[in-house]
């Protein structure tokens, strides 16, 4: 079950944590794994992790770029399942949210998202079909303090993926998003170290503890769910949100 063997899988986002994770997963379950990343370095890692059992390609470009990514994608040209997880963070209310940190937030995490979209549907129409899965998160779906330029563009990431799976239904492409709560990659430690570089511990801690669960996700649970909803097995989803929130969203209420 749940076997990707000769399926070209392009994961925006993997040089490290969630996508880092996804791409791993898909590698050993036999995908050809195309990492899209700005970093060279965290590129290089995960496709030197992959190469030792699999098969992987580096494509260092910005997101953000539509005719960087309309290229990368036309390079790899089979595309059958697509992952936009590239994203960034902010930490603001709408009237401490600077101008600048807005359209940063809204160009890296929604127009990349929508710049894969551009570039890879048409390979996939053409190709006959495939999977998209975009990652959104729980600030799609309820109100997180602090985040609203962060949540802003979850909330678009979530609206797109319900407005391409009615889109192209009829042409085999299916399209879901996941809404994960906070999860322990090295985004968020850098996240805390940067906005609160004098109490690190303190911070892990209550995050960690904001979900019912008692702790934050991991990246391989995350993957594993990926794994489903882009496999075969899960070939009448379409058009669905999946939260993975240690209950976060019906047990904080």
């Amino acid at each position: 079950m749940f076997s990707l063997k000769g399926k070209s899988a392009v994961i925006t986002g993997a040089g490290s944590g969630i996508g880092k994770a996804i791409a791993l997963l898909f590698a050993r379950q036999g995908a050809i794994v195309h990492i899209v990343d700005r970093s060279e370095v965290f590129a290089d890692e995960t496709v030197n992790e992959i190469k030792q059992f699999g098969k992987a390609f580096k494509h260092i470009c910005d997101v953000a770029d539509q005719k960087q990514m309309v290229s990368v994608f036309q390079q790899i040209a089979k595309i059958d399942i697509l992952i936009n997880n590239a994203g960034i963070a902010h930490v603001g209310k709408a009237d401490t949210t600077e101008e600048a940190d807005f359209d940063k937030v809204y160009q890296v995490n929604v127009k990349g998202a929508y710049n894969c979209l551009y570039a890879a549907i048409p390979l996939m129409k053409k190709k006959g079909g495939g999977v998209i899965l975009n990652t959104a998160s729980i600030a799609s779906l309820v109100g997180i303090s602090d985040r609203f330029a962060y949540s802003m563009s979850k909330g678009a990431i979530y609206a797109m993926s319900m407005s391409v799976a009615r889109d192209y239904i009829d042409q085999n492409i299916r399209c879901n998003s996941i809404s994960p709560a906070r999860v322990h990659t090295p985004f968020v430690d850098g996240f805390i170290a940067k906005n609160y570089p004098h109490n690190h511990e303190e911070i892990f801690d209550k995050l960690s503890k904001s979900q019912p669960i008692g702790r934050m996700g991991k990246p391989e649970e995350v993957a594993a769910l990926a794994l489903y909803l882009c496999s075969d097995e899960a070939g009448f989803i379409t058009g669905c949100d999946y939260p993975i929130d240690g209950g976060f969203i019906k047990l904080n209420n």
